[in-house]
């Protein structure tokens, strides 16, 4: 394979960019062993050859295992997943769990199946990461994808938060890494097609034009095209948070502001005192 100066400047922007997200939140130290999540698409593939070229020149030793959860999805072409990852030269397993007839036969026709699914997948990997000592979970999560989580939280959960690029799992006993948290959809792609990876989609949600991520992603195409550099300056905010210019009060004491004067209640005249985050203020009921 034939490769040309901008194509070896894409990979070694990937491979910098890699590096510099595992520094940054020391993501794989000495001895660890990570697995490496595979799922037939441009992101996993991605991160199993970045993670295994880095692994080369890194100045500490860990391993990697690539892993694949066959989900039984009709159709799905699992031997010729297999047969790329036997030639990576990477150990790798793959999981036979039925989950696609669970999913069928749950969610209703026509509604979003990801959730379920995801819960689904999650819970057998991070089962499958405890019983092989598996110290970290890479999973191809990039810079778009938290960016688009982030719009997802905010229009439609009223949150504000997106996938953090390293997180310890709600049970306390899986570490899940983010690797490409630094690298943009495009340059994935880019690369995807430069490896000539035999990507494989997935036919159980993703035909769903209405998914809420799809309209997220849409928007914020549509906003990059206009203004070019939008999504890195967002994405730059996740990184600079100010806290004390929000207003979550678990996460900044804004009474300790006026400490020197004694707290006191304080409401309007005929109002009602409402949890933080009410949008709505209701008439005390008045006596006569």
């Amino acid at each position: 394979m034939k490769t040309s100066i901008n194509d070896n400047k894409l990979s070694k922007r990937l491979r910098r960019k890699t590096g510099q997200a595992i520094q940054d939140f020391q993501m794989i130290g000495e001895g660890e062993r990570v697995m490496v999540c595979i799922s037939g698409g441009k992101d996993s593939f991605t991160l199993l050859d970045i993670l295994k070229r880095l692994r080369q020149r890194a100045p500490i030793s860990f391993t990697l295992r690539a892993v694949h959860l066959d989900q039984n999805q009709p159709g799905f072409p699992v031997e010729i997943l297999r047969e790329y990852l036997e030639t990576t030269g990477v150990p790798f397993d793959v999981i036979d769990e039925d989950t696609y007839s669970i999913v069928k036969r749950v969610i209703p026709e026509g509604k979003t199946m990801c959730g379920l699914c995801s819960r689904l997948r999650r819970g057998i990997l991070y089962r499958y990461a405890r019983e092989h000592g598996m110290t970290r979970i890479a999973l191809g999560h990039h810079r778009d994808d938290m960016i688009e989580t982030l719009f997802l939280n905010m229009f439609y959960g009223g949150q504000l938060k997106s996938m953090p690029p390293k997180l310890l799992s709600d049970d306390g006993t899986n570490v899940v890494i983010r690797p490409l948290a630094y690298c943009t959809e495009a340059d994935i792609t880019d690369y995807s097609r430069l490896r000539e990876f035999p990507l494989i989609p997935c036919n159980l949600c993703g035909s769903q034009d209405h998914l809420q991520r799809q309209a997220i992603k849409k928007m914020l195409a549509g906003w990059e095209e206009s203004r070019p550099g939008r999504m890195a300056s967002i994405f730059r905010s996740l990184t600079r948070v100010a806290p004390s210019q929000l207003a979550d009060r678990n996460l900044f004491d804004f009474a300790a502001l006026d400490s020197h004067q004694k707290f006191s209640q304080w409401l309007p005249e005929g109002v009602s005192q409402h949890p933080a985050g009410s949008d709505s203020i209701e008439p005390l009921e008045r006596t006569v």
